[in-house]
């Protein structure tokens, strides 16, 4: 048996640390609306509006905060950052548990979106010292924590709450949080450090950068688009497949099957589509996956028995594993190494801004016409990246 690299063994121990922060982070949306009731909220309708808010506060709060994050991450070290981000998620969740009224879980929640910024500072670590053709792999397996801890975060945090009741389940986070800081600190190795004595270039340089940049712009649209096509369906999914004639004695465990078949097939995906964008170039992978992605998302508008959901889904799932993954590895293959966690960090807002309009425009949209003509919008908006990918030419 072969003696594992450093950066292998970074990916497992940083693998492992983002799957258990995504565990945390996605382990309080089963109930967070029941817990906003608890916190004295009754009337139906404000329990709908405080969970709006209190679900979206962490997003649009990192959009701001994220650029700055990967700024110091490349003038202190991205390691540092990370550990700092994984602390900061913890702090916040110990915090949403102590809240008493709705008003200050809406600021924990806020104040999380402002302390956490896990995900992108993990991304720029991996990227930063992981060799240049072994990126996309390693990026892709990354992507694969992501969608495993959206998986078994809800799960685990519905078990936690029947046991211990919805409070616990933010201390137990934290805890946990805090312990994989501590496990992080003494296996993960930063090989690639920053140079503190170097100049680094601030948000407004970076952005300038990005901007100045054909092939960085080009590719933040697209992560834009990935995340904005995908949060499009997620507010009015379940409402869709209320359609379908289901037995309501079994539409949730039926609803959460169809819904998580996705999260599978994309948690086991993106190492496939990193070795293929080796042989075959990053642009054409990402072509591919769009195609696949954007077509099948049309297939809603005409089933009629949702079985046939499962094999569609399944599809979007394998596609999704081809687009963030690979997107972000061409965004740290045109970033410079000084200010790597920078750009990476600004695709990640881009990423952000995305899933904050998806989910505000999908449920205006479903108003206006109904709940499956979406998925046509939705198909397009994924067709669409084709034309931005093939402005990118380089493997």
């Amino acid at each position: 048996m072969r003696k594992l690299e450093y950066w292998e063994k970074n990916l497992i121990f940083i693998w492992i640390s983002q799957f258990l922060g995504m565990v945390g982070m996605s382990a309080v949306v089963p109930f967070l609306p029941l817990f906003i009731r608890e916190l004295g909220v009754t009337s139906s309708s404000e329990v709908s509006t405080w969970s709006g808010l209190v679900f979206a506060g962490p997003f649009f709060a990192s959009f701001f905060i994220t650029p700055l994050w990967g700024v110091l991450g490349d003038k202190y070290g991205r390691k540092i950052v990370t550990v700092r981000a994984i602390l900061g998620l913890a702090i916040a969740q110990f915090f949403v548990g102590l809240s008493l009224s709705v008003y200050q879980l809406f600021i924990t929640r806020v104040l999380q979106g402002f302390l956490s910024g896990f995900v992108p500072a993990a991304l720029a670590l991996v990227a930063a010292n992981t060799p240049k053709e072994k990126n996309a792999f390693a990026l892709g397996v990354l992507q694969t924590s992501i969608a495993a801890g959206n998986i078994f975060g809800p799960l685990i945090g519905g078990f936690l709450a029947d046991l211990f009741g919805f409070r616990a389940v933010f201390f137990i986070v934290a805890v946990l949080l805090f312990a994989t800081a501590i496990i992080f600190i003494f296996s993960v190795e930063e090989i690639n450090k920053v140079d503190k004595n170097a100049k680094h270039d601030s948000i407004k340089e970076n952005l300038k950068f990005v901007f100045n940049n054909k092939s960085l712009f080009n590719i933040s649209i697209m992560i834009f688009l990935t995340a904005f096509g995908f949060a499009l369906i997620r507010p009015i999914f379940v409402l869709y497949f209320e359609e379908f004639s289901i037995d309501s004695a079994y539409f949730a465990t039926i609803a959460g099957s169809v819904y998580a078949i996705v999260g599978v097939t994309n948690s086991i995906s993106p190492p496939w589509w990193g070795k293929l964008s080796s042989n075959i170039g990053h642009s054409k992978v990402i072509i591919y996956s769009s195609i696949i992605t954007g077509l099948m998302y049309p297939m809603h508008y005409f089933i009629s028995n949702y079985f046939y959901l499962y094999p569609v889904r399944a599809l979007i799932g394998i596609g999704f594993g081809g687009l963030s993954p690979i997107m972000f590895s061409l965004m740290s293959n045109f970033s410079p190494q000084s200010n790597k966690s920078g750009i990476l960090s600004i695709g990640s807002s881009f990423q952000i801004l995305g899933n904050s309009l998806g989910l505000v425009l999908g449920g205006i949209l479903a108003g206006f016409t109904g709940f499956r003509v979406p998925f046509f919008v939705t198909g397009a908006v994924y067709l669409s990246i084709i034309f931005f990918a093939k402005k990118i030419n380089t493997k």
